[in-house]
């Protein structure tokens, strides 16, 4: 038995499970996700939580298990209260900015870059070297944001480029003649 599937998923208030044949839909204040499940995975709603089991004691399944418990867990937190990434550009001349529905970068390059704003995220720029990617699915905020950064990762000598506000840069020493 997995360690993380034997935890029960508490539903808040405001929160409400819907069990299918092969998939569970979590809806909450802030909208509503689906979970498509794996045969051989079994989730119950019991007085306001969801417990996930698996069916046999085939291999590998308790992974499985513990991971839709884990999936389970990040949904109710997206419809409740939702998730952020903060991205900061580093460099002269490098700027961000939203028009309806797509992110027009400048990032050192001869063009201009614009990334089509995905479903169900949403992106700001409180300044012109801020973006803030937020939506209700983990998965998607932080597959959003790696892509934002993908344009121009940090280089190690500088620190240039677009990185996450949290992220530690260790520079490296510029070559000695």
């Amino acid at each position: 038995m997995s360690r993380v599937a034997s935890k029960p998923v508490d539903l808040p208030q405001g929160v409400s499970a819907t069990v299918g044949a092969d998939s569970v839909t979590v809806k909450g204040a802030k909208g509503s996700l689906t979970l498509v499940l794996k045969s051989g995975i079994k989730v119950e709603v019991k007085d306001k939580r969801l417990e996930v089991a698996a069916q046999s004691a085939a291999e590998g399944l308790d992974a499985v298990a513990g991971a839709t418990r884990a999936h389970l867990q990040n949904m109710v937190a997206g419809v409740t209260k939702g998730y952020e990434k903060k991205l900061e550009l580093v460099g002269v001349g490098y700027r961000a900015a939203v028009s309806a529905k797509s992110l027009t970068l400048t990032l050192g390059y001869s063009h201009l870059i614009n990334y089509a704003i995905p479903e169900g995220i949403t992106i700001e720029t409180p300044s012109q070297t801020e973006i803030v990617v937020k939506g209700i699915d983990r998965q998607r905020v932080g597959q959003t944001a790696a892509e934002i950064r993908g344009f121009r990762p940090p280089e190690p000598y500088k620190g240039k480029g677009v990185k996450y506000v949290d992220e530690k840069i260790s520079l490296k020493e510029a070559k000695k003649k």
